[in-house]
């Protein structure tokens, strides 16, 4: 253990004891309290996401996990992630501040955001935190200006991916010879190259092209003089079962693709950046409905064939989409309710999602 953990940070449970059965412990608990609000609750197990780094390293054996901290910044999990000996991908001060508060070496830490503060770029120089990504000319000038010992990561577009970030982000092959030039006469040194297909990108295709991609401009940087040394293969993996492309099947497209382009012993560093595949299966939310009324079905011709209007029950619950529900309008998530306990009113009833 390299002592990122202590007991507070976590709950050890008999064996056979399940997520559901604390939840269901929980939400009695709460249902009976008689005083405040009884607010919405994750219980998350973070043996699942010791479950998923193992399933990481079986799959995608010559690549180095970095965490997106972004996802999901809970203590626990960060400092279950540091005990297995992830890296982290910054996106601002915050997290960076939060990671090396519990003690992550800078070295450790990818200040990944493609649009970075100034002052944000000064503090990632001041606490050693050495690697970042840029895009484009006024990103790269604003670290030669505030960070000029930094360590640059030129982040490709990934134009096969249908994920609307390569649109937004991502420099496209036609502009990285001049871009890895600007940096050459700016004494920067680029390190390596990163892209990011999307999250739940369908086409398998768009990792091995990218991998494609970033071996090209692999070969212009050290053309160039610049010692390229790290492959970042971004995110987006699914972090639960049943999504439309199983995790295994991108892993056998990327480890294809790596034997091709970057063989084992070619002195490359591969990293990914994984946020909901780790941590998606592990949390459950536990949600009080607060309200519920009967509503008409709006299913024409069905009161002609009854002889009466068909009705359905409405629930309200005490959270939102512009809350913990907000998935449901950025990644089009549709949450799937389990009734947890069912009392004699329906203020006392929890679901878990």
């Amino acid at each position: 253990m390299a002592g990122y953990l202590s007991e507070a940070d976590f709950v050890m449970v008999e064996e056979g004891f399940s997520t559901r059965d604390l939840l269901e412990e929980l939400t009695l608990g709460a249902s009976q309290a008689t005083t405040g609000d009884v607010a919405a609750f994750f219980v998350a197990d973070l043996g699942a996401v010791v479950r998923r780094h193992f399933c990481f390293l079986k799959c995608l054996p010559r690549v180095r996990p970095f965490y997106t901290v972004k996802c999901n910044s809970s203590p626990g999990v960060l400092k279950v992630l540091a005990e297995l000996g992830l890296g982290f991908s910054c996106a601002n001060k915050a997290e960076m501040e939060l990671v090396q508060r519990i003690g992550i070496p800078a070295g450790k830490i990818i200040y990944a955001n493609p649009c970075k503060q100034i002052a944000q770029i000064k503090y990632a120089a001041k606490h050693g935190v050495r690697l970042l990504s840029f895009d484009n000319e006024l990103e790269l000038a604003k670290v030669v200006k505030s960070h000029p010992s930094a360590k640059m990561v030129l982040h490709i577009a990934a134009e096969d991916s249908p994920s609307r970030l390569s649109f937004k982000f991502g420099a496209s092959l036609k502009s990285c010879r001049h871009l890895l030039e600007n940096a050459k006469r700016s004494h920067m040194e680029v390190v390596g190259v990163s892209f990011h297909v999307g999250t739940g990108c369908p086409d398998l295709q768009a990792y091995a092209q990218s991998i494609a991609d970033a071996r090209l401009v692999f070969e212009m940087g050290t053309e160039l003089g610049h010692r390229m040394h790290i492959l970042d293969l971004g995110g987006g993996f699914p972090g639960l079962e049943g999504a439309k492309v199983r995790f295994e099947e991108i892993c056998s497209v990327i480890n294809s693709a790596l034997d091709l382009y970057f063989p084992e012993g070619c002195g490359v560093d591969i990293l990914a950046e994984l946020g909901r595949y780790y941590v998606t299966s592990a949390f459950t939310l536990a949600v009080s409905i607060i309200a519920k009324k009967e509503v008409l079905l709006d299913q024409p011709g069905r009161e002609e064939e009854s002889g009466s209007t068909p009705k359905t029950i409405v629930y309200h619950l005490g959270e939102g989409v512009y809350g913990i529900f907000n998935s449901v309008w950025f990644d089009n998530t549709c949450p799937t309710p389990i009734l947890q306990k069912f009392f004699k009113t329906h203020s006392d009833v929890s679901f878990s999602l």
